[in-house]
């Protein structure tokens, strides 16, 4: 994924698509994320993750390459998946605070709630960006790498990211709680095979 990223970075330098450049330029960087985390902070992550937060950003940028055009349901693949993705980022940090301190206990009911509410308020948060982008390609003639398409992609865009954020918050406290005990171990210093 990560050598298609840099063939649409290579087209869009050869043939001046900005937007190729600009979206596969910050989808590689992402990409590098697991990795980056794994070296600097010595904090390995299961690989499946590694292919969740890589295929997620891989999505978007081939909608941005064309596929968005061709395929009518991409966009609604790509939501669901970055759903998906800010909910589990969402409920590490959240089940990372509830382990950190003992004068602070999140009861398992509200993880569901609170990934539920994250992804809803930063789908929100994202499609004003994306307006935003709008505004500002009208104004400069610029052509921008994100584009709102109307009310109705906005509700059908809100849609499919709580459908994300339903499948994370259904099976993610089956999925990812390790993850946020393992970052934790790591910042206090313990081995987790200590416990």
């Amino acid at each position: 994924m990560q050598l298609v990223l840099v063939g649409i970075i290579g087209y869009g330098i050869a043939y001046g698509e900005p937007k190729a450049i600009t979206n596969g330029s910050i989808s590689l960087l992402i990409t590098f994320a697991p990795a980056a985390l794994e070296r600097n902070y010595e904090t390995p992550l299961d690989p499946w993750l590694g292919l969740w937060i890589t295929l997620a950003v891989f999505l978007h940028t081939m909608g941005s390459a064309g596929l968005y055009a061709q395929i009518g349901w991409w966009d609604h693949l790509t939501h669901g998946m970055s759903a998906s993705l800010v909910a589990g980022v969402g409920y590490t940090f959240a089940r990372g605070v509830d382990l950190h301190s003992d004068r602070i206990h999140l009861p398992r009911r509200f993880f569901f709630v609170y990934v539920l509410v994250v992804v809803l308020a930063f789908g929100v948060v994202w499609e004003l960006f994306e307006f935003g982008l709008d505004m500002a390609a009208d104004a400069t003639g610029v052509s921008m790498p994100l584009a709102q398409h109307g009310l109705d992609d906005t509700v059908r865009d809100l849609m499919f990211n709580s459908l994300g954020a339903l499948l994370v918050a259904v099976f993610g406290q089956a999925h990812l709680s390790g993850i946020a005990e393992l970052v934790l171990e790591k910042r206090r210093g313990t081995d987790p095979g200590e416990r």
